[in-house]
């Protein structure tokens, strides 16, 4: 009242004041529901916009703040008259805005909100020259505010968001249109994000089901290959960004000088991008920070320019875009792919074989019970983890086999790539484990995992191999903060030393205890292309990308992990505990140590899913390198196989628990 009253009428800002007086009731009238306060709200937004004449420059935003007031108005006192005004007034307000002015989102979200109550009120098309469907306007200014470019990725997303809310609670016909649009700008936010650890948080602020919800949607409309295509585009983003900037361009090459000046921009720019970006020390200013931020985003601009420009060489016009169901397909090269998907509607797999149509099977089960499944599993003795088993067969992985057969004959090898609440799920260990001639997949199938199908792809382009194998066992038994060491670490690297075939065929590096420092762990797995950890691993839970293995000064974190080049790689054993357990708060990031590997590079990987004991490790172990390599033979493509008959071997040993049978899992080819 104080501001407003030394602008008194004729102050040329005047309107400024009552625009904040009224915002400052509409306020109080939410909190308290006092009538008046809103009465007197509306008086004053219609003496500022008074002051605001056609032609004004705040006259759009007046008409907007008016509009609102008076759809909150109309939402208590039901007067008619105040909801034709509120839309009349905003449609007024959206053609005052230029093309590129960002103000037009708010609009166009006021304008479906009023919509939206014109329907609900069932006053569609009841005057003269009304919406004869006020809900299908309300979709069309939620998809017109999820284009307005100009207003940033943030508000688009989140505008998006609402689209997506909008649409599901109606059942429209463009809830499926609202995911794709939200997926892209998600994908557009995260590569315009600095940081790995900011990318992570980014994904946080957005609902964690976004993917598995949009691939639900294409299931229900009876589009397949489509949800196969969304869930690839909206998963893994961090790895997908990640991948983006180490995008092999050799066969650029071969198309002029113009295409090899692209190259090199392209690489550089990426270069300049994956790098961790400055940490900024306490007290730097914000206009620092704003600074940096302003940089990368110029850097991004410029990326995406040089990417632009690559697709219009012939050969290249999908570079970098989400895969096709056509291109993913090739994942299943060697045995199908089951894609399972938990969402909040429903719970379906899709089997992808190599060269027929995808299958899609609606599961009995709900998110609920799966997530109650997770919880038993985390404290489950044997008779209750035999009963989550037995319930994983009966609800999930049963329907998946009776429509195997077509596809896979028994004992092959069949990939899982679960979404969502399944990732915390053992599916290779389901089966009747209380019933008499119960079935076990262990029984009918080889089971690998895959966190994505373009990951399984990319782990399927052979490196360049020449003999010997350079092949590395790094161990650590106690690490920095831990008093107790691991007893069996020096026994087991002596073990798969002695396991492992000699000069010629592999050339044998052992890092024992003493010597398992940080920096000598990183170059030694730079170095080799074959890989043995045998020390502690932590998954960790609040920020995943600190997950490690535990050396005797530092950890070798995900983090490092992530900034390394390891695409000649060919296997890693991780001897270690949680190395294949993920983040619950971003499950569909897939973020964690075998998958990290295999992301950077590593083509096969065997890791645990808990806390394993050093009498399963060494028994294991030995099972498991005897039926890989024990013919002097080294191929990565017989992990899975040779994991699976480790496994098998230790089935009738009564004195190591189910637990521990079933901790080890394979990632990759």
């Amino acid at each position: 009242m104080e501001a407003l009253a030394l602008r008194p009428v004729g102050h040329t800002d005047r309107s400024g004041s009552l625009n904040n007086l009224a915002n400052q009731l509409s306020t109080r009238f939410s909190h308290r529901g006092n009538d008046g306060d809103l009465d007197e709200g509306i008086a004053l937004d219609r003496e500022a916009l008074a002051l605001r004449p056609v032609g004004h420059t705040d006259r759009s935003s007046s008409l907007h703040n008016l509009a609102n007031q008076l759809s909150t108005h109309f939402y208590h006192r039901r007067d008619r008259e105040d909801l034709d005004e509120s839309r009349e007034n905003l449609r007024c307000a959206l053609t005052l805005l230029t093309q590129h002015d960002p103000r037009q989102l708010n609009v166009h979200l006021s304008l479906t909100d009023v919509h939206l109550s014109f329907h609900h009120s069932r006053l569609d098309g009841t005057s003269p020259g009304e919406d004869p469907d006020s809900l299908t306007v309300s979709m069309h200014h939620l998809k017109a505010a999820a284009n307005v470019v100009s207003a940033g990725l943030r508000p688009l997303l989140r505008a998006s968001l609402r689209w997506i809310h909008r649409a599901s609670q109606y059942s429209h016909c463009t809830e499926l249109e609202a995911y794709a649009t939200s997926m892209q700008f998600l994908d557009a936010f995260m590569s315009a994000t600095a940081s790995v650890s900011s990318r992570h948080s980014a994904m946080k602020e957005f609902p964690r089901t976004l993917a598995v919800d949009a691939a639900s949607c294409a299931l229900r409309s009876g589009d397949v290959y489509r949800a196969v295509e969304l869930l690839e585009q909206g998963r893994t983003l961090i790895w997908t960004q990640m991948a983006r900037l180490r995008t092999p361009l050799d066969s650029l090459e071969n198309h002029g000088d113009h295409a090899v000046a692209l190259m090199k921009k392209f690489r550089d720019l990426s270069s300049l991008l994956d790098k961790p970006p400055a940490s900024n020390p306490e007290g730097t200013t914000k206009v620092s920070v704003e600074a940096e931020a302003a940089r990368y985003r110029r850097l991004v601009e410029e990326w995406n320019g040089a990417v632009e420009e690559i697709r219009k060489i012939e050969g290249f016009s999908r570079f970098l875009l989400p895969p096709l169901f056509s291109d993913l397909q090739d994942a299943a090269r060697d045995g199908p792919i089951i894609v399972l998907v938990a969402s909040k509607l429903t719970c379906d797999a899709i089997v992808i074989p190599h060269s027929q149509p995808p299958t899609s099977i609606q599961l009995s089960t709900t998110l609920e019970k799966l997530q109650t499944l997770v919880v038993k599993l985390q404290c489950a003795g044997e008779p209750a983890l035999k009963k989550v088993l037995m319930e994983l067969w009966d609800d999930v992985v049963r329907p998946v086999v009776d429509n195997l057969g077509r596809f896979a004959q028994r004992g092959s090898r069949i990939w899982w790539c679960p979404t969502s609440v399944f990732n915390s799920l053992p599916l290779h260990a389901a089966g009747e484990y209380s019933r008499a001639h119960g079935q076990f997949l262990s029984w009918l199938y080889i089971s690998s995992y895959t966190p994505s199908l373009m990951a399984l792809i990319k782990a399927r382009k052979s490196p360049d191999r020449s003999l010997p194998v350079p092949f590395a066992a790094i161990g650590q038994n106690l690490p920095d903060g831990y008093s107790h060491p691991l007893k069996a670490v020096e026994g087991e690297l002596d073990l798969v030393q002695s396991l492992i075939p000699p000069l010629p065929t592999v050339s044998f590096t052992k890092i024992t205890s003493v010597d398992a420092m940080k920096s000598r762990a990183l170059r030694v797995l730079q170095d080799n292309t074959w890989l043995h950890f045998a020390c502690h691993g932590i998954q960790n839970y609040e920020e995943p990308f600190k997950s490690a293995f535990l050396m005797r000064d530092h950890p070798l974190s995900l983090l490092d992990i992530t900034q390394m080049d390891l695409s000649r790689h060919e296997f890693a054993f991780l001897s270690a505990c949680e190395t294949a357990v993920g983040d619950l708060s971003t499950p569909d990031e897939v973020i964690h140590l075998a998958a990290g590997l295999q992301f950077a590079g590593v083509q096969s990987v065997v890791g645990t899913l808990w806390e394993v004991n050093d009498g399963t490790v060494g028994r294991l172990v030995k099972a498991f390198y005897r039926n890989l390599c024990g013919d002097c033979k080294m191929n990565s493509k017989r992990a899975a196989r040779a994991l699976h008959r480790a496994v098998q071997s230790l089935a009738s040993d009564n004195d190591i628990p189910l637990e521990q049978r079933i901790v080890f899992i394979h990632i990759g080819i």
